[in-house]
């Protein structure tokens, strides 16, 4: 697989300062770390963004989070390592992904139970991370960034 371009933030840098601000606010939520990098990695295995599902697992390997958990993030219904805070942000990422899937994109059943675990703050952060998450899932898989190109090119540049 080739990419259909370069990574439109590495050709145009002057928008990631902007981008790392938002994520930076976001990580100052109060929102666990592990739940916002668990979020990020279910959007973008919706997404089908190869790129951000490589860069999340990692992450998420890296913080120490259990392969249980890793390799069942996609059937995390199912599965009984997550926790009711965990699974209601979960659910929530997953409505916000799939907005044109039902008359009602984010049901009041979903947000009630995010709201039952998160404050307003909380809720905030996790509904903008869901959005900035969609963001680099769209422009990463229009440009078909290739999943690990972003260690390929780290390793390039040591060299």
């Amino acid at each position: 697989m080739k990419a259909r371009m370069k990574n439109p933030a590495m050709l145009m840098p002057e928008v990631l300062q902007p981008f790392h601000a938002l994520i930076g606010a976001v990580k100052k939520s109060g929102v666990p770390a592990r739940t916002l990098e668990l979020v990020h990695l279910r959007a973008s295995q919706i997404n089908g963004c190869s790129f951000c599902v490589d860069i999340g697992a990692r992450d998420l390997k890296k913080a120490g989070e259990t392969d249980e958990r890793l390799f069942t993030v996609a059937a995390w219904r199912e599965a009984p390592y997550f926790t009711d805070a965990e699974r209601a942000a979960l659910a929530l990422a997953e409505a916000t992904t799939r907005l044109s899937d039902r008359a009602d994109p984010v049901p009041d059943d979903v947000w009630e139970e995010a709201a039952r675990h998160y404050d307003e703050p909380a809720l905030a952060a996790l509904v903008l991370h869901i959005a900035l998450t969609n963001c680099f899932n769209r422009f990463n898989a229009a440009t078909r960034q290739v999943a690990g190109s972003m260690r390929l090119d780290a390793r390039a540049d040591t060299r």
